[in-house]
């Protein structure tokens, strides 16, 4: 092609390609503003339920703002990809209906065009660039509770979860998957726990993590909460609840044999009834020492959910 062609079209796509990457980073930060910004939008008193369903596509509801923001976050990225794919889509038909054998007999040898270059290089950064930006504010977001309502410890040990709540005493309990031989109607398998992580509505709650064996991980997505628990160090998160309600997740670390044995459900109350659950619960837990189940627990639960 003649190299007058090459030149109109290269300092087109610079153009464009500047002008959408600059626009792409101001919408970046507008987006993130939103995301970070407000609570969830006309959260329900009803208590809802969220769990992993049979081809569900995309990610799963919202329970609160760190996932809402996640939820942000994940539609942006949605978005420029779709441009960029539609983008690269049309190019390519173009390049192949305009420069195709047969209106170009001979092919051009032209090559190392500086404002090519210049545009796909810099267009390219750009969109880095407008994805870094909304992606580190999130990390940092999601990393610590500036200011906590309540710490719960999180300890990860094989195959099964150990919560404390050390503003409530020495409340500490083992939480494991319930035979699929005991399921009440309306349990889940293999994801419904005996004693479930309960937390107050609309509190913040800072998640300290830790392992005991080997490295597991914390992971409820409907409320943007995954860390891992690794042994020797302490990992802090936090999330919020913003709707009563039943948020389940699982180990997503690759712990073992019986890694799939240690579903996490989360119950999101009232500060009533969490008061009331507490009472409760320093009753119930209350010759709990904290120390791990007789190796043979866990064996014996496994067989019995492999009924």
């Amino acid at each position: 092609m003649r190299r007058s062609n090459v030149s109109r079209y290269a300092g087109f796509l610079a153009t464009a390609g500047l002008a959408t990457g600059l626009g792409l980073v101001m919408s970046a930060a507008s987006a993130f503003a939103q995301a970070t910004g407000a609570d969830v939008p006309g959260a329900s008193s009803s208590p809802v339920v969220i769990a992993p369903e049979n081809w569900a596509m995309g990610l799963q509801a919202a329970g609160g703002p760190v996932k809402e923001s996640i939820h942000d976050f994940n539609q942006f990225v949605l978005w420029i990809i779709s441009l960029i794919t539609v983008f690269v889509g049309l190019l390519l038909a173009f390049v192949i209906w305009r420069f195709r054998a047969s209106k170009n007999p001979v092919p051009s040898r032209t090559s190392h065009h500086t404002w090519l270059e210049v545009a796909w290089t810099v267009v390219p950064v750009l969109i880095l660039i407008a994805i870094a930006i909304p992606s580190f504010r999130l990390i940092y977001y999601q990393d610590r509770a500036v200011d906590a309502d309540m710490t719960i410890n999180v300890t990860g040990r094989q195959w099964y979860w150990h919560y404390a709540y050390p503003d409530a005493g020495n409340l500490a309990f083992d939480s494991y998957p319930i035979a699929t031989a005991d399921l009440q109607p309306g349990q889940l398998r293999n994801l419904d726990v005996d004693n479930p992580m309960v937390i107050p509505v609309g509190k913040n709650i800072r998640v300290l993590t830790t392992g005991q064996d080997v490295i597991h991980s914390f992971f409820v997505p409907s409320l943007g909460v995954q860390k891992y628990t690794i042994p020797g160090r302490t990992l802090e998160t936090w999330f919020r609840a913003d709707r009563p309600g039943t948020f389940y997740g699982q180990c997503n670390q690759i712990c073992g044999q019986n890694h799939w044995f240690m579903p996490i459900v989360v119950k999101a109350v009232p500060e009533a009834e969490y008061q009331a659950w507490l009472e409760q619960a320093r009753e119930r837990f209350a010759a709990d020492a904290g120390t791990p189940a007789p190796a043979g627990q866990a064996t014996t639960t496994v067989a019995e959910l492999h009924r």
